[in-house]
């Protein structure tokens, strides 16, 4: 259910990339350029071919949190440990904690579904541009624009699900192109394997975002269609051999959105205003759930997914501001702004074109500092943690906005979204009313201390303090209740007239959220991408077509050779870790802690075999649980992190010593049969 409530990245928007070197590139699978064959035909020798692209392309799938890959004829699916935690937690107990204990099905009949969880898989992608383009292109007015592209993105989608099928118009070249992707989707996901989290996140977050590691961050599950294991068409195979050094591996998963080349108006904006006032909360959540875990085991418990996620997004942030408070960095960001700028002031008809649009983001970007800190607050972060207040918002925003035309609706409520949307208020999973209480004081405290004349901030708060407020809306909804949950989705008009605590809450602060949300759509959004599809035409003029758009949440081909680096503190780092490595590294102090399993297999275990190794492949926050393939197309590892200099990577791509993460195939194997006795999942894999 966390998924309700993914973190909202600031930069919205993004641009085509200016050239491409070393191993550089979020690539689209339908627009791989020749001189990037070519360039992976001379350095490697391989041939990447309409085949090898569509293969890897059918057996990834998309977690909707994360990625993965189907790894066998029998709809066994690979992801990471952290990518499947929602499922895991969620069929855990104070009886079967399954995240600290880990869980193992011997047969399907003792596969476990996964409550809420759904999986796609991209079959065919279409070119739409043309149509969207057109719908407000002789609109002078970018607000109005906006909302006529809105309402044609909408249509396309609509009529595509008609067949069936999960449909997503994906904006690429920042408006410069817009593709149609449709997927199959799979909404009966179960569990089938996942190690203890201990050994899942060894190291925790002192060593996130960090190598050398050794992390066992993997988890298998499966498809079902009626009731029975799917059968998917393709899936990618497990090599025999695995990861080495200097190996090319190709890596298929879903990028989190990068701002590569945003706008220096934008990057000043998310290092001035955006991030800061993001890390605030991020810091003020994690210590209102550690406070709450520190209350007792079972609270422990119920807390542990948030706090990883909470701290995770901190690291992450952390790390984009600090590539954005890099003078070096900045300056080479401007150059590249300046160079554009430049040529296009060179011709005469590109500068009538384009010359105004940067000032026109800048001022874009000034408008935004005026709400950023209200929209933060009060839409984006607000409930953050709580599963009920997501619930009443998305169901109250259901009901009003279910019997109005589609192109007239809020994003992500028009017809083709409703039967995912349906699933989640649907889903079968556990809430925790006490923990709901304390997370949601967290952002009712926030937005009294920050708004205390705001006269619907003061009706939320009844003259009570946070924590009294939360637990009276919490404490007093039945909106815990699946079958309440079902009921008002049959019946809309219900959801509106509903006494519930929670409704009455979303009734008093939607409003203004709601306003929030126009504001910026009319006044921002429209402005920004009006602009920004001007830019990324003049880059075309400028430098060519041939170049990866930034990064969106879908799939993207990246590639790169298994390879070490070089750190300032301690020197050459080897591109492997052993499963040696990880019995010296532990202290028997938490985060260093292993679990009994491996401490009882020790002297079965091949020390010196690979565990967890890098590579140069240009991944982000989306590409957890990302497959990667040899050129065999064969799994010899998957993505579960990236090394601290990765993260400036969401703006400027710098292989010398950043990093992507996997968990070595190898190690898998070995775990799987050493220490789990896990050997229906091998057999599966076709490993024994």
């Amino acid at each position: 259910m966390r998924k309700l409530q993914l973190l909202f990245l600031a930069a919205f928007l993004v641009f085509p990339i200016c050239s491409a070197f070393a191993e550089e590139g979020m690539w689209l699978f339908n627009k791989l350029p020749d001189k990037v064959r070519e360039e992976i035909r001379r350095n490697y020798g391989f041939e990447v071919s309409p085949e090898f692209l569509d293969h890897l392309r059918l057996g990834s799938a998309h977690f909707g949190n994360g990625s993965g890959s189907f790894v066998s004829p029998g709809g066994l699916l690979f992801t990471n440990h952290h990518v499947a935690a929602d499922c895991i937690q969620n069929l855990s107990s104070k009886e079967h904690d399954y995240m600290s204990n880990g869980f193992y099905a011997k047969s399907h009949a003792e596969e476990r579904k996964c409550p809420g969880m759904r999986v796609r898989v991209l079959l065919e992608i279409t070119d739409v541009t043309a149509r969207i383009q057109g719908k407000g292109a002789s609109v002078k007015d970018a607000a109005e624009a906006n909302k006529l592209r809105r309402a044609e993105m909408s249509a396309i989608e609509n009529a595509c699900s008609a067949d069936g099928f999960d449909c997503q118009v994906v904006t690429l070249y920042a408006g410069g192109m817009y593709n149609l992707y449709r997927y199959k989707e799979y909404d009966d996901i179960r569990l089938v394997f996942a190690p203890e989290s201990g050994i899942a996140f060894f190291g925790g977050d002192p060593d996130n975002f960090n190598f050398p590691r050794y992390c066992l961050d993997v988890a298998f599950l499966r498809a079902y269609e009626n009731d029975a294991p799917a059968k998917p068409r393709d899936y990618l195979r497990w090599s025999r051999q695995g990861a080495q050094t200097g190996q090319l591996e190709f890596v298929s998963g879903h990028p989190g959105t990068t701002g590569r080349l945003n706008t220096m108006s934008q990057l000043e904006f998310f290092r001035d205003i955006s991030y800061p006032l993001t890390l605030e909360r991020l810091g003020s959540l994690i210590a209102t759930a550690k406070a709450y875990s520190e209350e007792g085991d079972e609270q422990r418990r119920i807390a542990r997914e948030s706090i990883f996620g909470f701290e995770n997004s901190q690291k992450a942030y952390t790390g984009f501001l600090s590539g954005l408070r890099n003078q070096h960095l900045m300056d080479e960001k401007r150059a590249g702004e300046s160079a554009l700028r430049d040529a296009i002031a060179k011709r005469a008809d590109l500068q009538k074109q384009y010359g105004a649009v940067w000032s026109e983001v800048a001022g874009a970007m000034n408008a935004y500092r005026k709400i950023y800190k209200p929209l933060l607050l009060k839409e984006t972060m607000m409930g953050r943690g709580s599963d009920l207040y997501a619930l009443a918002q998305l169901l109250t925003r259901y009901a009003t906005e279910i019997g109005k035309p589609n192109e007239e609706r809020l994003k992500g409520y028009n017809d083709a979204a409703i039967p995912n949307i349906k699933r989640r208020i649907g889903g079968d999973y556990p809430i925790y009313k006490e923990f709901e209480v304390r997370m949601l004081a967290n952002s009712l405290e926030a937005l009294a201390r920050e708004f205390p004349g705001d006269p619907a901030v003061k009706k939320a708060m009844g003259g009570r303090g946070a924590l009294e407020a939360a637990r009276g809306y919490i404490m007093g909804s039945k909106l815990d209740d699946r079958a309440v949950r079902e009921k008002l989705l049959a019946d809309p008009k219900r959801i509106l007239e509903s006494k519930d605590p929670m409704f009455a809450l979303i009734r008093i602060l939607d409003p203004g959220a709601r306003k929030l949300i126009a504001t910026y759509q009319d006044t921002i959004e429209s402005v920004v991408v009006d602009a920004e599809t001007k830019i990324a035409r003049a880059r075309f003029a400028v430098y060519g077509e041939n170049d990866y758009p930034d990064a969106t949440l879908t799939l993207r081909l990246a590639y790169g050779p298994v390879r070490g680096f070089e750190d300032k503190s301690i020197g050459y780092i080897p591109p492997f870790t052993p499963i040696g490595g990880i019995f010296e590294k532990a202290t028997g102090k938490d985060p260093y802690i292993l679990p009994d399993s491996w401490k009882a297999a020790r002297g079965k275990l091949r020390m010196n075999l690979p565990f967890n190794y890098v590579t140069t492949a240009d991944i982000h926050g989306g590409n957890s649980g990302s497959p990667a393939v040899d050129t065999k197309g064969e799994v010899v590892g998957i993505v579960f992190d990236g090394n601290l200099p990765s993260l400036p990577n969401r703006f400027i791509y710098q292989d010398r010593t950043a990093r992507a993460v996997f968990v070595a195939s190898q190690a898998i194997v070995e775990a799987l049969d050493e220490i789990y006795d896990a050997r229906r999942v091998l057999e599966e894999l076709g490993a024994r």
